[in-house]
Formats: C-alpha cells, sequence, structure tokens
C-alpha cells in the first residue's frame, strides 16, 4: 500500500498509520548543568520551570502575566519551586547551594502555609468541609491573574 492510500485510508477510519519503515520517534534530553541559574519562586510559577536554561517558550511566545499577590499564589509559587527542586536533586544530588534552597523554600513554605491557616484559609477540600459549609470552588483559582486596567 502506498502513501497516498494510507492517507486516504487513514482519513476514512480515524486511524493514521506511518509510512514502512518511519522511525516513530527520536527525542533528544540534554542532561542539566549543574549549579543552573533559577527564577524567582514567582516567576517560575509563570514560566512553568524555575530554570531559565530550560525555558523554551512554544513557538517564541512566553507568559509574562504576574499573578495577584494573595497568600494563596504565594503558597502555589513555594510548592512550586519546591517540586522543581526536588527534581534537579535527584539528578544532582550534590549540588549543596540547590539543596539549601530547597531548605529555604520549604521554610517559606511552611511559615505562609501557617499564616494561611491563622486567617482561616482552606487550604484542601477536607479543610473547607470543616468549616461548616464546602466552599471549596471560591476563588482564586491557579490561573486567575491580575485583571489588567
Amino acid at each position: 500500500m502506498n502513501d497516498k492510500n494510507n492517507a486516504v485510508q487513514a482519513s476514512q477510519t480515524g486511524r493514521g498509520r506511518l509510512p514502512d519503515g518511519a522511525p516513530l520517534a527520536m527525542a533528544y534530553v540534554p542532561m542539566q548543568q549543574s549549579d543552573p541559574e533559577q527564577y524567582a519562586a514567582g516567576c517560575a510559577l509563570i514560566k512553568g520551570t524555575l530554570f531559565p536554561g530550560l525555558d523554551l517558550p512554544y513557538m517564541g511566545v512566553s507568559n509574562t502575566k504576574e499573578k495577584k499577590p494573595t497568600l494563596l499564589h504565594e503558597l502555589q509559587a513555594m510548592s512550586f519551586a519546591i517540586a522543581e527542586l526536588g527534581l534537579y536533586l535527584d539528578t544532582h544530588p550534590d549540588d549543596a547551594e540547590a539543596l539549601q534552597l530547597y531548605n529555604q523554600y520549604a521554610e517559606q513554605y511552611a511559615m505562609v502555609q501557617q499564616q494561611a491557616a491563622q486567617q482561616g484559609m482552606a487550604l484542601t477540600q477536607i479543610e473547607s468541609a470543616a468549616c461548616g459549609s464546602y466552599g471549596w470552588l471560591n476563588g482564586p483559582w491557579p490561573w486567575d491573574y491580575e485583571t489588567e486596567a
């Protein structure tokens, strides 16, 4: 069956077929270098990575919107930075500076989490229901950005 017949068959059945002998994929993933630069946690959350060296915007489009300065967004930024550094430390366990930064973000997260609890902010669905009513769907949502004037 030739490639033209394959295309016709794919359009009729909704299932594609690769030409004979075509490789499925060839991925290249470079190893992250030690001691990389880092964005601040809030910027990292917006960019989608803590590391500028891994910031490869799709088609050159980069998110530049700022998050509202709320405790929830600060917690999200800290949590994201902790997760990113954890992944980095999985492959670079001897990077003392990264481990120190990881611990700093963990301490900051704990402090902000405590502030949120003191203000009665529900951070989980369980906490939301324990308050006597269920308000988990009340904002802000992670994608809520500051509205532009």
